[in-house]
């Protein structure tokens, strides 16, 4: 068994930090595209390119072109536009992506204006003061009726809001709140940023062996995959495979844990190709790459979006264990690794 490349850990974190620390609510992905981008444009044999609504496009010449592959991951995360500004100046959102107020509440964010101002913020209950409210913090129920952001600006009125250039349909992005500790790496938007540094690690360490895919392969970064239908243009028609790149969901009754990389062999939109499923667990045990297998009721991916948009390719998922997810997630390294050297055995499989 030949062993495979040696992965840059430290290229991947640092990457991430980056990826993690760039806003990019779904339908304002700009700013993350183009840091994915300077960063795939670092490797002169990539070919970069964009769809017309604005993923990433990257085609990496392999070995062979007679059954092209595909590698799809999404840099858009869970976020809010502005639905109303209240009477007070404060702000009513509408959510993009689906979560639960109360997985965002108390959390920081940043309201972004047509003009380009940034303005911090906080997600608060429209009730938060207990000292005020009492009971009622406990008991209010976290709909978009009692919640709202408020302005670290001094406004109390519609216009004072509006005379800061704030309107409905600015976009909202929760902080990430990054930390890495002990090897775990915490923060908002795990969900799929993890796995966008993954492919970059994948790229860096083949590169640096001096090795190609065995079979060319489309990298597409997708930015409208929190919504449902991110990867569903984009591929060459003459794709035969696609390995979607999302996070494991962690938790009771799942078999994934933040140490292993995961197979979903199933989630919300029924099962993956058994086929290419096959072929990925062999890969993992012959490379003894560390990974658990899983079903996901309530997840849906790239992969299916594709399928459902007519790609007639195998499709396939793996990706790295985090905990909490559309929350305020964590995962550890040694799972960013193995689904890191999980998708560099697939690569050069034949």
């Amino acid at each position: 068994m030949k062993n495979l490349p040696e992965l840059d850990t430290q290229y991947m974190l640092n990457f991430l930090t980056g990826l993690l620390e760039t806003p990019s609510p779904t339908g304002f992905t700009q700013e993350a595209i183009d840091y994915t981008e300077k960063a795939m444009r670092e490797f002169p044999f990539l070919e970069v390119s964009r769809t017309r609504k604005g993923a990433l496009v990257v085609l990496w010449p392999g070995e062979a072109a007679d059954a092209p592959r595909g590698l799809t991951a999404h840099v858009d995360t869970l976020g809010a536009m502005v639905k109303e500004i209240k009477s007070n100046g404060r702000l009513r959102l509408t959510k993009i992506g689906g979560f639960p107020w109360n997985t965002v509440e108390g959390e920081g964010c940043t309201v972004f204006t047509r003009q380009g101002e940034k303005y911090r913020s906080s997600l608060l209950l429209t009730k938060a003061s207990v000292h005020v409210h009492g009971n009622k913090v406990g008991e209010t129920k976290r709909d978009d009726e009692n919640v709202e952001v408020r302005l670290d600006v001094r406004t109390a009125s519609v216009d004072e809001t509006r005379q800061l250039g704030i309107e409905v349909g600015d976009f909202v992005a929760f902080d990430p709140r990054l930390e890495v500790t002990n090897g775990f790496v915490r923060s908002r938007h795990l969900d799929d940023k993890a796995c966008v540094a993954n492919i970059l690690a994948v790229v860096k360490a083949l590169a640096d062996a001096g090795l190609k895919p065995a079979q060319s392969t489309t990298i597409l970064i997708s930015n409208y995959e929190e919504v449902g239908h991110g990867a569903a243009t984009g591929f060459p028609a003459d794709m035969t495979e696609l390995v979607t790149v999302d996070m494991a969901a962690v938790g009771e009754g799942q078999a994934s844990d933040e140490f292993h990389a995961t197979l979903c062999v199933k989630d919300s939109g029924g099962p993956y190709h058994h086929g290419l499923n096959q072929k990925l667990r062999s890969l993992a045990d012959q490379y003894e790459i560390p990974y658990r297998v899983d079903i996901y009721p309530y997840y849906g991916s790239d992969g299916e979006a594709y399928w459902r948009a007519g790609g007639d390719v195998a499709v396939s998922l793996i990706g790295p264990g985090v905990d909490a997810s559309h929350n305020y997630e964590r995962t550890h390294t040694e799972a960013l690794e193995a689904t890191t050297r999980w998708l560099m055995a697939y690569l050069l499989s034949e």
